[in-house]
């Protein structure tokens, strides 16, 4: 598709994008700097956070501060106001590769389609020096101008569901370096062992959005960190138990530390993390009188077992779970008074995917990034960067005075999500809804799809009729948040959850509006789904 300006594009109710062109140029990717800069320096009311991409801004913000139009009307403004300027001239990096072998797993594929040797492909590669266009898709994946045109290859048609940290690939037009072991579309040419992205660094990040980067070819790849890496995650500094603390005694299936999440990184490739299931996590948290995003956990399919240092409130809210305090029964959605010394136990989950356990005053860790969620590729955030495990001790804040008061609170069922396992999910057409032929968009929005067994936090994969394109499968890498509906080439719709990527290059056919991720995230494989079309209007006065 071709355009004359910038064009405002829905993603979701809560976020636009600013597109201004479809290909892979430095000129467009000043403009979108440009803007980045002009909202920077005049925030209108309700902006939440801005991602700069090669050829788009994407812009969100909160629906209850500002609606549709204020927004268009804000961008409209900051885009007659910028000034577009240069680059900044940054550092030069120099980048050791390893080409081809297990290090390179399609570079024969790329030799083949360009039609040269791999050994061309590779000397090809490493003639230009490449500038850093953005960081994003994951935290330090670096997006790099400056890939040769002969050497331009398209993805993978189905994502891989693990890329090794520091590959290299190409993707269409694009090439750029996978900080952190994440599922991934491009054809993988080399690998290196620089660290990208180590939380344990001061700076984080090793590159930087202009930055000039060159590969120098290496005849093999070490896997002994280089300079500035380091031999273990991130660890949140707990130090000695709190006084008041909940012991693990099992950590359960998949046990997390989660709050509301990570705003303001996700320029830097950093997704925003949280709970799956908002709703509940919000609604747990309120029963025991805590702040609505305070730190809870998040408990997938199987139960922790627990041990509560103090007396304490809890509640559990989302999965249907038998749940035990001490010797009794206890029931989900309810604020339960827990003893000094008894035990929180999670017996058979009834329905649903994941519970949220929210006790009183919060999970006291240490935040990272300004959140305390946990984000598992990444190694940090939450407790050390990981699951709960037996042994574990989880401080929590002081119990308020109130709560005698609170224990017994019950959260109404008619105020709880229609959970179900074949929900109908409302979604909101765009960004790239053009990318799709008439009737690729009707069998989106007719048909029924299963959850796939290899859906997680960070995207459900959804498996049925496939939705046909108007042309090609992809496009440059642009913004994506939670909810976004990307099509890859198998024509598969995949939902972006809590630990999306931040930028993506498979075209986004809609976006899942916040009201119904809930329902996708208490979804378990085997259940089905389907896409109803709904207004951003509608979908902000829910």
């Amino acid at each position: 598709m071709s355009q004359l300006g910038p064009r405002i594009l829905p993603v979701g109710e809560a976020a636009f994008t600013v597109e201004f062109g479809d290909r892979l140029d430095e000129e467009l990717g000043r403009q979108a700097h440009a803007l980045d800069a002009a909202l920077s320096a005049r925030p209108f009311p309700g902006l939440v956070e801005t991602v700069p991409t090669y050829r788009s801004l994407l812009v969100t913000y909160d629906p209850l501060v500002a609606d549709e139009a204020a927004v268009r009307a804000a961008l409209n403004s900051a885009l007659a106001e910028r000034e577009v300027g240069a680059f900044p001239e940054e550092r030069l990096v120099e980048i050791p590769v390893h080409y081809g072998g297990e290090s390179g797993p399609d570079l024969e594929d790329v030799a083949a389609h360009c039609g040269l040797t791999p050994e061309q492909v590779t000397r090809l590669y490493t003639e230009p020096t490449y500038r850093v266009a953005m960081l994003g898709f994951a935290p330090g994946f670096a997006y790099l101008f400056g890939l040769p045109p002969r050497l331009a290859t398209p993805r993978l048609p189905t994502p891989r569901l693990r890329v090794e940290p520091g590959s290299v690939g190409i993707a269409g037009p694009q090439t750029g370096v996978y900080a952190l072991p994440t599922p991934g579309g491009w054809r993988i040419i080399g690998r290196t062992s620089m660290p990208l992205f180590d939380p344990n660094r001061e700076e984080p990040f090793a590159l930087r959005a202009g930055d000039r980067v060159r590969f120098v070819a290496m005849d093999a790849i070490t896997d002994r960190p280089l300079a500035g890496t380091c031999d273990k995650p991130h660890t949140a500094a707990h130090g000695q138990p709190a006084v008041e603390s909940l012991e693990v005694i099992e950590g359960g299936f998949l046990t997390t530390v989660q709050d509301a999440g990570r705003i303001g990184w996700a320029r830097f490739g950093v997704p925003p993390s949280g709970p799956m299931d908002a709703f509940a996590l919000r609604a747990a948290n309120i029963l025991v009188g805590n702040a609505p995003d305070a730190a809870s956990l998040e408990i997938t399919l199987a139960g922790p077992v627990l041990r509560a240092s103090h007396e304490c409130l809890i509640a559990v809210c989302g999965a249907e779970f038998d749940l035990r305090v001490g010797n009794l029964s206890v029931p989900t959605w309810h604020a339960v008074y827990v003893r000094a010394g008894q035990e929180i136990r999670f017996g058979q989950r009834r329905s649903g995917a994941r519970a949220y356990l929210a006790v009183s005053g919060g999970i006291a860790l240490p935040q990272f990034l300004g959140a305390r969620s946990t984000y598992l590729p990444g190694g940090f955030g939450g407790l050390e960067g990981r699951a709960l495990r037996a042994g574990d001790r989880l401080p929590f804040g002081p119990t308020g005075d109130d709560s005698a008061n609170r224990a017994g609170k019950v959260w109404p069922r008619a105020a709880r999500p229609l959970y179900s396992s074949h929900p109908t999910l409302r979604v909101v057409l765009g960004p790239q809804d053009d990318c799709f032929t008439p009737q690729g968009l009707a069998t989106f929005l007719s048909s029924e799809y299963e959850v796939s067994h290899s859906s997680d936090r960070m995207g459900y994969r959804l498996a049925g009729p496939a939705v046909t394109f108007r042309d090609k499968a992809e496009i440059v890498s642009d913004g994506v948040v939670t909810g976004s509906v990307q099509i890859p080439g198998d024509g598969q719709p995949i939902v972006m959850m809590a630990d999306h990527q931040t930028t993506g290059g498979y075209p986004k056919i809609a976006t899942v509006i916040r009201a119904d991720l809930p329902l996708l995230a208490q979804c378990l494989p085997g259940d089905r789904a389907r896409f109803r079309a709904s207004s951003i209007t509608k979908a902000q006065d829910l």
